[in-house]
């Protein structure tokens, strides 16, 4: 959900004496119980140019209408059902008989201010910006105890949710998977210095047969910093922390361990390395953590490289009422997938960058040059909520989109998103295909859930907002990846995708 940010010097020597107390007691009582590329040759034909959808199709339903689409369990054993965090799929849905338009407006309004904080914390890490960050390391005031959870708003929601299983015997904790960070954690009792409220019980490693302390000798501990986490070592035993700090004002500090990991009866992992929160802050909606899918060392993908060869996919829901799917080891080929080309640079290295080099509206690729796109790059993030373009790219995006929506009515802005419209009254409506073009010559069709969103019952927005400038990276976020089977090869140097690949 959210992309570490380096702390500074300072902050490691507060941190390491903050804990000094709680941690030596914390680990020793710890300690006796841990045990495609296949290019698209032929010219693309788009099946039309309009999507026409019922204004009710696009209301919030109160029940959960799981997806029948996908991978088969049978087949592809891996497979973890995605739910989206705030839909009636998932544990933590608040069912509500009454729904107002200011409480929707506000939840949005919400979403899109921890999307922004989000995608500057990613800028400010692609451009080696540390020394000029537009946000400040609230990790290095003077006590971790002043930090106000009230502030620290957890980035990139709304966010999609898997379960997992942790330790012997195995808790089940549901984690938000992010390809744009590399560390797994959950919280971990007990809370040396404060845990935010979170739904199921808190994940005790004492009770577990299996859990270990990972040294600060080791490899392990100092790989941690390859993925710009700051690490230390306990000075009463050795054991190797961590500290996480997040763009948002929200953080983790303290272990890093290993231990048993359950994906499915048949996938477990033993010594898997991952964070035992003691500290941790933010508004994190009640999820056990973050289940980390980056390019580092320490992700999920490259801990598991041997069984999965570091191939994954997933489906996002086309509603907050369905449901999707993680699925490792298996790249949903009968989906009809097609490929691109994986884009690994110095700045991008840790996320999964795409050569993304046009646009097409309504069927028509509009006049961007394709330098546009290459001098800033961009990369494709499961967190990021809305997809962001270069500004020139993006006002060439909204000019013909809106000549194309001009017999509706354009109605006020909503945040970071300026190309909304009023549909009160209206049964149907109809607005242009939108396609991303790749410099390999792949063409992709976004779904027709991944273009608008809805606002509230009279109000719907188009879901891309603009950099500020064309020097940032773009950013193609998971609104426009809804239905989409989208396959990470990373041992192949590829990225593909699918249509329909859940509901």
């Amino acid at each position: 959900m959210a992309t570490p940010i380096i702390s500074s010097s300072s902050f490691l020597r507060f941190f390491m004496g903050f804990f000094s107390v709680f941690l030596c007691l914390i680990l020793c009582s710890f300690e006796n119980g841990f045990a495609l590329a296949a290019r698209d040759t032929k010219p693309h034909l788009l099946p039309r140019s309009t999507h026409t959808v019922e204004v009710n199709s696009l209301l919030p339903a109160t029940t959960c209408s799981p997806s029948t689409k996908g991978h088969n369990s049978n087949k592809a054993p891996s497979v973890l059902k995605v739910v989206h965090k705030h839909g009636p799929c998932s544990k933590f849905h608040k069912s509500s008989k009454t729904s107002t338009t200011t409480s929707d407006e506000r939840y949005h309004a919400q979403i899109l201010k921890q999307d922004q904080a989000r995608v500057n914390s990613i800028h400010s890490r692609l451009n080696h910006n540390n020394n000029n960050n537009r946000m400040k390391d609230p990790l290095t005031q003077s006590a971790a105890t002043t930090l106000p959870a009230k502030s620290g708003i957890v980035i990139g929601s709304p966010n999609y949710i898997v379960t997992v299983g942790l330790g012997t015997p195995a808790k089940q904790l549901s984690l938000i998977f992010d390809t744009g960070s590399d560390l797994t954690w959950t919280q971990c009792q007990p809370c040396a210095g404060s845990c935010y409220k979170q739904r199921g019980p808190i994940f005790d490693p004492s009770l577990s047969a299996s859990y270990k302390n990972i040294s600060c000798t080791t490899a392990s501990c100092t790989q941690l910093s390859s993925s710009g986490i700051e690490h230390g070592c306990s000075s009463s035993t050795s054991a190797c922390l961590y500290a996480a700090g997040y763009g948002d004002n929200s953080f983790t500090i303290g272990v890093f361990g290993s231990e048993k990991l359950t994906l499915t009866p048949t996938d477990v992992f033993e010594c898997f390395l991952f964070g035992c929160g003691l500290d941790n802050e933010g508004l994190f909606n009640g999820s056990a953590g973050l289940l980390g899918l980056g390019r580092s060392s320490i992700s999920l993908v490259e801990q598991t490289a041997n069984k999965y060869n570091r191939l994954f996919s997933y489906c996002l829901p086309s509603t907050s009422s369905s449901t999707g799917h993680l699925t490792f080891g298996h790249g949903g080929s009968a989906n009809g997938v097609q490929f691109t080309k994986l884009i690994t640079s110095s700045q991008s290295e840790s996320f999964y960058g795409l050569g993304l080099a046009g646009i097409k509206v309504g069927g028509r690729q509009l006049s961007i040059a394709p330098s546009v796109f290459s001098s800033s790059g961009t990369i494709i993030d499961s967190g990021t909520v809305i997809t962001r373009l270069p500004a020139t790219a993006y006002a060439s995006l909204r000019g013909a989109f809106r000549e194309a929506m001009k017999n509706y009515t354009l109605t006020k802005s909503f945040s970071l998103l300026d190309t909304c419209y009023d549909i009160s009254g209206l049964n149907t409506f109809s607005y242009p295909e939108i396609a991303f073009v790749f410099g390999d010559g792949l063409t992709v069709d976004l779904d027709a859930t991944g273009i608008l969103v809805l606002i509230s019952p009279s109000q719907v927005c188009l879901a891309f907002a603009g950099n500020m400038d064309d020097s940032d990276f773009g950013i193609i976020g998971n609104v426009q990846q809804k239905r989409l089977e989208v396959v990470y090869d990373v041992v192949g140097g590829k990225v593909g995708f699918g249509p329909a690949g859940c509901h």
